[in-house]
């Protein structure tokens, strides 16, 4: 029997570990710049930080950090064993953080002009869990 070479069509999920140090800080009420300082590799807390600096009217700041979250998130899905397709379930709540940064980033590269990105980065979080797409626009 020749050997199937197509390529598998269920990828597995990528489920991101807790940050708990990170949770704690955020729900003590620790300024979110000072979470930031303290885990630079977390993409929620630049996410969150890149929606302080979109609510307060600083687009370009917005999109800076919900850049470096964007990277960030990429490095915790890799060494997660994403291979660069496949679910990243919102229901799983430390997807949330690097599903949030790709949110917020779209959203800055659409206020700047930023040519094909935000349709790039809504391809992205469809692909990852269309749901994330539909919470974070509520």
């Amino acid at each position: 029997m020749p050997e199937n070479l197509l390529p598998n069509p269920t990828t597995p999920e990528t489920l991101l570990p807790e940050e708990p140090e990170v949770t704690s800080a955020l729900a003590a009420d620790t300024p979110v710049a000072s979470v930031v300082v303290s885990h630079p590799a977390s993409s929620l807390a630049w996410a969150l930080l890149a929606d302080e600096a979109w609510e307060r009217g600083a687009t370009l700041e917005s999109y800076a950090y919900a850049r470096v979250g964007y990277h960030r998130g990429l490095d915790a899905l890799r060494r997660a064993g994403w291979r660069g397709a496949g679910p990243v379930p919102w229901s799983h709540e430390p997807n949330r953080g690097v599903l949030r940064a790709l949110f917020a980033l779209r959203r800055a590269a659409a206020a700047i002009g930023e040519e094909g990105e935000p349709e790039r980065l809504t391809a992205f979080l469809e692909q990852s869990d269309p749901e994330a797409l539909r919470a974070l626009e509520a």
